[in-house]
């Protein structure tokens, strides 16, 4: 197979384009690397990818459609395959740059999907949704069927109209395509922008943190091995006729206090957080609790990989990373 993982620079992109290279399979990795976050880390997940056997990498921003289909074009007969990761992150930072995610999020999906019509082999689409579609839903655990027209932020938004986009394409081409709802992925090599990671570096430099109600927000991190063993899971998998659009959860199936998290992180790192309490914002929500069982009974997608067990591994590869 040959498939092209968008976002193959990013946390997700590169743990799932490493275990497609490992099993043998031929990547065309895909990212604009942008400075969202350190460069740093973008580039140091890329230098363990590009020596590879099998993998190609195009440094092109998905929103820049001209550059794309250049970029692609001697490509595109071959691909039986794709996995689309690339997105502009973040729930809190649409709030200050929302352009830059109707951009990322809307156009950069609508221009792949452009391209996935024009690829002859192509057998199946995956590409990350977001469990934030689910809004303020109260509704636990939230399920596929669940509505999903009230997001609370934009970036949730981007995402909903992501999979609106997606069933559109499927209608009109016959583009067969899996959205999978990601719910607060963690782990080695991860996003520094995500809670769990802003938390150790200011847990291991004794700076405070800040939780919302007292650490009682709870949310379903899924652990990065477990994403990726259900992301590729899905590949062999594509809809059938009648369904050319599916949407799926792919979370840990449990709900945690954000205050075991820090607690996990204080043993880990052997130091004790300096807490300062505050209200939720606006833009998050109480509780994330994915039902997993239509990704269990499509793929066998099956977590492994507790809080507790986890965050250690997190842990071991911050304290390598930064040198603490």
């Amino acid at each position: 197979m040959t498939i092209l993982v968008t976002g193959v620079a990013g946390f997700v992109g590169s743990h799932v384009a490493a275990a497609l290279l490992a099993r043998g399979e031929r990547v065309i990795g895909l990212d604009n690397v942008n400075s969202y976050y350190d460069v740093t880390l973008k580039e140091a997940r890329l230098a363990r990818l590009k020596p590879r056997p099998g993998f190609t990498f195009l440094r092109l921003d998905l929103a820049q459609r001209d550059a794309v289909f250049e970029g692609l074009a001697p490509e595109l007969a071959g691909i039986t395959e794709i996995i689309h990761l690339a997105a502009q992150a973040g729930v809190r930072h649409s709030m200050i740059d929302p352009y830059a995610y109707v951009a990322s999020n809307v156009m950069g999906h609508v221009v792949l999907l452009e391209a996935a019509r024009r690829m002859p082999a192509l057998r199946h689409l995956v590409y990350a949704s977001s469990s934030s579609v689910y809004g303020g839903n109260t509704r636990l655990p939230f399920r596929e069927t669940d509505p999903v027209e009230l997001p609370v932020s934009l970036y949730a938004a981007t995402k909903r109209a992501d999979e609106l986009i997606g069933q559109a394409y499927s209608h009109i081409y016959g583009l067969p395509q899996t959205g999978l709802r990601f719910f607060t992925v963690y782990g080695p090599w991860g996003r520094p922008d995500m809670a769990y990671y802003s938390f150790a570096r200011a847990i291991a430099a004794g700076e405070p943190i800040t939780l919302y109600e007292g650490g009682e927000l709870k949310r379903d991190f899924t652990y990065i091995d477990d994403i990726v063993q259900g992301v590729i899971g899905c590949l062999p998998h594509p809809p059938a006729n009648g369904d050319r659009a599916r949407l799926l959860n792919i979370g840990n199936n449990r709900a945690e206090r954000v205050l075991t998290l820090v607690r996990l992180l204080e043993e880990g790192l052997g130091r004790r957080a300096i807490i300062q309490d505050a209200p939720r914002p606006v833009a998050d929500v109480e509780e994330t609790f994915a039902d997993i069982s239509a990704i269990q009974a499509l793929a066998g997608f099956a977590p492994t990989t507790t809080l507790t067990e986890g965050i250690p591994k997190f842990v071991a590869w911050f304290r390598d990373w930064h040198g603490v």
